[in-house]
């Protein structure tokens, strides 16, 4: 599933086709993606001009003159293509093939200013919701969400208080959306190998008994955000079925350290360990278990 850069990588190349433009015509092709479409979808959008495309954590949040917002979600197979004038812009030379049949192609909108986003999702684990801007607070796929680990409010001791009284590991803690919002598997095995910290090692350990961070907490919160920023400057991790919106695949994949590299040389200086791969709630990780403790 795409996690924060990649969603982060899609929100500015659909802000540069949606923002300040009208919704002229919205085809819905189908009635449900994960879940069945609001009633009246294309009538809700259709003459509603979107005032600004935002993100929380992996969701996408395009807000409209009615007040009301359109929520997006990729899902796991879920991605956007942008036409203007209508020609698909060319990808780039990372490009791998991707679905171009007409059946995934589930909502198209047809924008004011001539440009066209178009929704593909073959799994249709993706969802699109739309609710008023005045209730995001109460709305449920996003009122249990974490802090994002990019906002000003995320440091060392916020991460530290939440991970203070958990006895699950390290690994499981960062990947609990209500704890940080945004991250996935790829980021979390990256971060926790930036900060030098096991995945195994329990959450509770990088704060004090009365939830003060430690030099690991700051350590990890650094970690963090550096892995995002550096993954969101490449055009975010292009794994399976994500691409940009103009088709071209991220770069970041190039600079793993430990994901997806079972069996290579560590990329930690003076390093000799090798990259591990164990399984943690059904999900592989990625650590070095020599610089990694």
């Amino acid at each position: 599933m795409p996690e924060l850069p990649e969603v982060e990588t899609v929100r500015r190349g659909l802000a540069a086709v949606l923002e300040g433009a009208r919704f002229v015509k919205v085809e819905a092709r189908r009635g449900d993606l994960r879940w069945p479409l609001p009633k009246d979808f294309a009538a809700r959008l259709e003459g509603q001009t979107v005032t600004g495309v935002g993100r929380r954590a992996k969701y996408l949040l395009a807000d409209l003159s009615s007040g009301e917002v359109l929520l997006m979600h990729l899902g796991m197979s879920g991605s956007f293509r942008v036409m203007q004038a209508g020609d698909e812009k060319t990808p780039g030379k990372f490009h791998h093939e991707r679905s171009n049949l007409a059946a995934h192609d589930h909502i198209v909108f047809h924008m004011s200013n001539g440009g066209v986003a178009i929704f593909n999702d073959p799994r249709r684990f993706g969802c699109m919701k739309i609710f008023p801007r005045v209730q995001i607070d109460s709305e449920p796929l996003l009122r249990a969400l974490g802090p994002e680990p990019l906002g000003n409010e995320f440091d060392a001791a916020m991460l530290a208080q939440a991970c203070c009284r958990k006895k699950t590991s390290l690994k499981a803690a960062l990947s609990d959306q209500r704890i940080v919002a945004g991250l996935g598997n790829i980021y979390v095995c990256e971060a926790l190998h930036r900060a030098g910290l096991s995945p195994r090692r329990k959450a509770s350990t990088i704060a004090d008994r009365q939830g003060a961070p430690n030099a690991r907490a700051e350590d990890l919160a650094q970690a963090i955000r550096d892995v995002l920023v550096d993954a969101i400057r490449a055009g975010g991790s292009s794994l399976r079925d994500h691409r940009q919106t103009d088709g071209e695949l991220g770069y970041f994949q190039h600079s793993f350290r430990v994901y997806d590299r079972e069996g290579a040389v560590c990329s930690t200086r003076g390093c000799t360990g090798k990259i591990r791969r164990i399984v943690q709630s059904g999900r592989s990780t990625f650590y070095c278990p020599i610089c990694q403790k």
